[in-house]
C-alpha cells in the first residue's frame, strides 16, 4: 500500500477519536502529527493505521491488529540445556498459557544464548515485529528470558510500539523463595557482568601495550635480515 498523508479530520475517523485528543496526543508527543508550511496538522495513513491496530499486507489487504495477537519468545542458555530438553519444556509451557487465555500466536521464537547478550538474532526479529505494529503483546515465561539486563528499557520499547510484555511468573504469582531465587540470580548476574567487563578492559590494555613492542620486534628482525 502506498503511504500517504491524511487530514485530521480523516485520522479521526480511523480512531475514533476526537480532534481535541488527536491535538492533546500531538502536544504531549503521545502521537505526533506532521505539520505543512501552512501549519496544519497532517498524518501518515501508515502510523494512523497502525495506532488503530491494522497492518497492510503487500498486496493492499487489510487486517486488524486485536488485544489477542501476540509473540511467544523462549530462551536457554546453552546447548546442554537445549539437549535436556528445557527449551521445548518451556516453549510447551508458554504456548499452552496462551492458548489458556485465547491468544493469537502470530510468531513463536526460541534460542539459545546468555541473557547477557544482547546481541541475539530471535530477539532483533521480535523487535522488529513489535515494531511492525503486527502484535499487541509480548509473552515470556520470565522476564529475564528476554534479557538479564536493563529489561525496563528493553519493555520501554516495546511499550514505545503499543506492545506489552507480559511475562507469566507475574501474571499466576510467584512464591518467595522464588522471589528470593530471582533477586540472588539478578546481584550473580550484575557481578559476572561486571567482572566480564573489567577483564575485557585489561585484555583491550594488555593487546595495546603489546602492539608496539611486536613492531619493535618485527622491525629489528627485518633489520637483521
Amino acid at each position: 500500500m502506498k503511504d500517504k498523508l491524511i487530514s485530521i479530520t480523516e485520522a479521526c475517523e480511523i480512531l475514533n477519536v476526537s480532534k481535541d485528543t488527536l491535538r492533546r496526543w500531538d502536544a504531549n508527543a503521545t502521537f505526533p502529527a506532521h505539520k505543512t508550511e501552512g501549519k496544519h496538522r497532517k498524518y501518515l495513513l501508515s502510523e494512523v493505521s497502525k495506532k488503530a491496530g491494522i497492518f497492510f499486507e503487500e498486496d493492499g489487504t487489510a487486517t486488524t491488529v486485536s488485544n489477542e495477537d501476540v509473540a511467544v519468545y523462549c530462551r536457554v542458555s546453552s546447548h546442554d540445556q537445549k539437549q535436556k530438553g528445557d527449551l521445548e519444556r518451556q516453549k510447551a509451557r508458554v504456548m499452552q498459557y496462551c492458548v489458556d487465555r485465547g491468544y493469537r500466536i502470530v510468531e513463536c521464537f526460541d534460542e539459545t544464548g546468555s541473557g547477557m547478550n544482547d546481541n541475539r538474532a530471535k530477539l532483533h526479529k521480535l523487535i522488529n515485529l513489535a515494531i511492525s505494529g503486527k502484535i499487541k503483546k509480548v509473552i515470556v515465561e520470565h522476564s529475564d528470558r528476554l534479557t538479564r539486563f536493563n529489561y525496563k528499557l528493553v519493555e520501554v520499547l516495546f511499550n514505545s510500539h503499543g506492545v506489552k510484555v507480559e511475562c507469566i511468573e507475574e501474571v499466576l504469582g510467584k512464591t518467595f523463595e522464588d522471589e528470593l531465587v530471582k533477586d540472588m540470580l539478578t546481584l550473580m548476574a550484575s557481578f559476572s557482568a561486571k567482572i566480564y567487563g573489567k577483564r575485557s578492559h585489561q585484555n583491550r590494555k594488555k593487546k595495546e601495550a603489546e602492539a608496539p613492542k611486536e613492531s619493535e620486534t618485527y622491525h629489528k628482525r627485518a633489520c637483521e635480515l
